[in-house]
């Protein structure tokens, strides 16, 4: 059911885990459907002992599609009318992710009830991985 101004206000949070365990498959398969095929992302060899990182790791988008569909699952199909954010952090295999959207401010504005969120993206230790803010029509 989509938000309405009456059943939310500035401080509401609402949070949920947006993957749990992260698999290299899923970071595979998003390389496939993003055409992003950088081997960061996709080539273990390439990523430990050519780049120097421990393992591959997800796609920034990745996770800012996982975190926008916290959000469009929060406000309702449809009522997202601004999302955008930074990456602060990898993302790794094995990484479980909770993003946590915050209401910023409620108003009617050219006649619409809007809502504002601040957002992040947390991985299980705490780190945010990803920051942003959002904005959506409410009922």
């Amino acid at each position: 059911m989509p938000l309405s101004t009456s059943s939310i206000k500035v401080g509401t949070s609402h949070s949920a885990v947006v993957v749990d365990n992260l698999t290299r498959t899923q970071i595979v398969q998003y390389a496939g459907a993003s055409g992003d095929f950088n081997p960061l992302h996709t080539d273990e060899v390439y990523a430990t002992q050519v780049a120097g990182y421990p393992s591959v790791f997800a796609h920034g988008m990745l996770t800012m599609g996982m975190t926008g569909r916290m959000l469009t699952d929060y406000v309702g199909d449809g009522r997202l009318t601004q999302f955008g954010g930074r990456f602060t952090s990898q993302v790794w295999p094995g990484d479980t992710l909770t993003a946590t959207a915050t209401v910023t401010a409620v108003e009617v504005r050219d006649g619409v009830a809007v809502a504002d969120f601040d957002v992040v993206t947390h991985n299980q230790t705490g780190v945010a991985v990803f920051t942003g803010s959002a904005s959506a029509r409410l009922d």
